[in-house]
């Protein structure tokens, strides 16, 4: 997976990092390209070995996450032909890569997700549920702040990814593999925008911390506290996405 420049995505990042009342916002978008490097290329031989099945073999999927019903009712539209009830969605193999991919990249080098399984995935059941659900969480963290920043937001999605052709999917493991599961974590997402035609993914990611959860700026005698001009340098990283190799989008980029 390789990420792809985008200046409008870094000042959106920019506007989605910010302290509001007693919690910190880090928010993150970042643009991915589907060809496959050398370490890509590697990983999908382990993912399609396992099990002995192909790329196309389809796995299951948890229910979706924006869906606001009873667990016993939250899966996907997939139903059987008898109508005996709900079934879990499913994607294929290589879907998953991408996904697993793409988290690689962004949270590299802190985190690992090469094992990561396809239960802990959701295909979302529409585009309006997914905006709904981000549009609630960003309302609350930033306030009035984000009715401005809205229609900016998702008009610079639409344009990198066009939302309307993509499959759209979260990512809901458990604590012991969340990367967001620190204390203090008050609310968190993560949602993958996959247009199969442009061979791209769109990542969103984002969470909400309470300030008093945060490391102390105060000397603690360790020898090795954190000074403001520090934090404020380790959450500008953090919402550029790390020091990541970055690929100048072209389209021949996604030609592979």
């Amino acid at each position: 997976m390789k990420l792809l420049e985008n200046s409008f995505f870094e000042a959106l990042n920019s506007a989605l990092c910010v302290e509001m009342g007693d919690s910190r916002i880090y928010g993150r978008l970042e643009s991915y390209s589907c060809k496959m490097a050398g370490n890509d290329k590697r990983l999908f031989k382990m993912l399609s070995q396992e099990g002995g099945g192909g790329p196309n073999e389809l796995q299951a999927l948890s229910p979706p996450q924006t869906m606001s019903v009873s667990p016993s009712r939250a899966y996907s539209r997939s139903t059987s032909d008898e109508g005996e009830g709900p079934l879990c969605d499913t994607c294929s193999r290589k879907t998953i890569f991408y996904l697993i991919g793409t988290l690689n990249t962004s949270f590299a080098p802190d985190y690992d997700f090469s094992d990561a399984k396809s239960h802990e995935f959701s295909r979302e059941p529409s585009l309006q549920w997914v905006t709904n659900t981000i549009d609630t969480q960003l309302s609350m963290g930033l306030g009035e702040k984000y009715t401005v920043l809205r229609p900016q937001l998702w008009a610079t999605i639409d344009k990198e990814i066009t939302l309307a052709d993509c499959d759209i999917y979260s990512y809901n493991p458990d604590l012991t593999s969340d990367p967001y599961g620190e204390e203090g974590c008050v609310w968190s997402f993560n949602f993958f925008f996959y247009n199969k035609k442009l061979k791209r993914i769109v990542f969103f990611t984002c969470r909400a911390v309470s300030l008093s959860a945060q490391p102390s700026v105060t000397d603690s005698g360790l020898g090795h506290d954190l000074s403001f001009d520090e934090m404020d340098e380790e959450d500008e990283m953090e919402c550029r996405g790390g020091s990541q190799e970055v690929e100048r989008w072209s389209p021949e980029n996604d030609m592979d």
